[in-house]
């Protein structure tokens, strides 16, 4: 008979779900907590389920963890109607004790409140429970009011930071799954010398380097392409925009944020040159990005201060020529596409080890569009560039 377990993609192991597991229950009996609630429709944020279960929402399909104090979590999903057995499969549920179900969606209104109908009945089964909330932001207002209104003695909390201080450092496991992203973006970029050519549209290097990555294991996550003249702001863009038709001598700016082994994400950014070498304006640029990420680098130390690298990134960008920051330059990684802490002036964590962060500054001015992007992995002393693809503009 056919093992059903060889159709699962890269998995974290049991050993690993337990351990965050012990660590989440752990801090719930400290703050007195019956339950964690969390929902998500997609997997570029939707990692937080994905980190206690092994399976994520995908497709704008809503999925829902209950997730105990004591026992086995409760998934609810849009599946088939109740009582049916749901998804995931039995055989892969590691740590799930009811898979409930409805047939619900977004789009039809009257089903709105099908999935928090599902989740009052398990929640109801202890009397005036306390329940936080894990990243409320992603929860509607729809399943929130009806939960809200339908066990009047709960207590009600935010628990995204009890989470998400777990979640962040990363396992020895993680770590190296985390690796094992950065090298097939790696292997994109490499590949990318010879997807890359003159009459191909940006569309087509986003499909082929998708394809590729695809291969690789990569399960979800994003391929921005945007090509233009150099001497020209040439920033990569969504599909919307790449329907542009490279020529020689373009230049082609590239983002690969997708995940790999585990559903972990990663996040490399070059720019390539087609036939010709880069100009002086463009080879500037690309110097003031390397020399940006590597000032940044040095200083993602334990108990450093995002505010602080934010000022420090603003003051070189301004004092260079280009333009100051206008998102973030800096973030964290994990099942989810961005993770704290984000380097920014309204972040309130400070730098630990075990972070996987993107570095990816952007180096702006009226003539130019350059960046270079890698992960780093902190430690106790210093951190770790985990790419090893070359940090330089790649003329083919």
């Amino acid at each position: 008979m056919e093992d059903p377990k060889q159709r699962l993609t890269r998995s974290v192991s049991t050993q690993e779900l337990e351990r965050r597991w012990n660590a989440v229950r752990e801090e719930m009996r400290e703050r007195k907590l019956d339950y964690l609630v969390m929902q998500n429709a997609e997997e570029y944020l939707g990692g937080t389920i994905r980190w206690f279960t092994d399976f994520t929402a995908r497709h704008q399909f809503p999925m829902t963890v209950i997730f105990p104090a004591d026992g086995e979590m409760t998934t609810i999903v849009c599946g088939v109607d109740p009582p049916g057995d749901n998804w995931p499969p039995a055989w892969a549920a590691r740590g799930i004790g009811k898979k409930l179900g409805h047939v619900y969606f977004p789009t039809i209104q009257y089903t709105h409140t099908y999935d928090a109908e599902l989740a009052v009945g398990v929640l109801q089964q202890r009397k005036n429970p306390a329940i936080g909330w894990v990243e409320k932001s992603f929860i509607p207002v729809t399943f929130y009011e009806y939960v809200v209104n339908h066990l009047p003695g709960a207590i009600f909390v935010d628990a995204t930071e009890l989470v998400d201080r777990i979640r962040v450092p990363k396992s020895p496991e993680e770590i190296a799954l985390i690796q094992g992203t950065a090298a097939i973006q790696d292997a994109c970029a490499e590949e990318l010398k010879k997807i890359i050519q003159p009459g191909k549209r940006d569309l087509d290097v986003y499909a082929e380097a998708h394809c590729f990555l695809s291969k690789l294991g990569s399960e979800r996550g994003l391929v921005q392409i945007g090509s233009g003249r150099p001497g020209t702001i040439v920033p990569f863009d969504v599909p919307r925009f790449q329907n542009r038709q490279i020529q020689d001598g373009d230049q082609v700016s590239v983002l690969i944020e997708v995940n790999g082994p585990g559903g972990y994400y990663t996040e490399l950014l070059r720019v390539y040159m087609v036939g010709k070498q880069p100009p002086p304006v463009l080879q500037n640029a690309f110097g003031a990005a390397l020399e940006a990420q590597e000032m940044i680098a040095r200083n993602l130390v334990p108990g450093a201060d995002p505010k602080e690298l934010w000022r420090m990134f603003t003051e070189f960008c301004v004092s260079k020529g280009y333009f100051p920051p206008g998102r973030s330059f800096s973030h964290g990684q994990g099942q989810s596409l961005v993770d704290r802490p984000n380097l920014r002036p309204d972040e309130t964590w400070k730098i630990q080890a075990g972070m996987n962060l993107a570095v990816h500054p952007v180096m702006v001015c009226k003539e130019a569009f350059c960046l270079c992007g890698d992960n780093y992995l902190t430690t106790e002393k210093n951190a770790l560039r985990l790419h090893k693809y070359p940090r330089q503009i790649t003329v083919i």
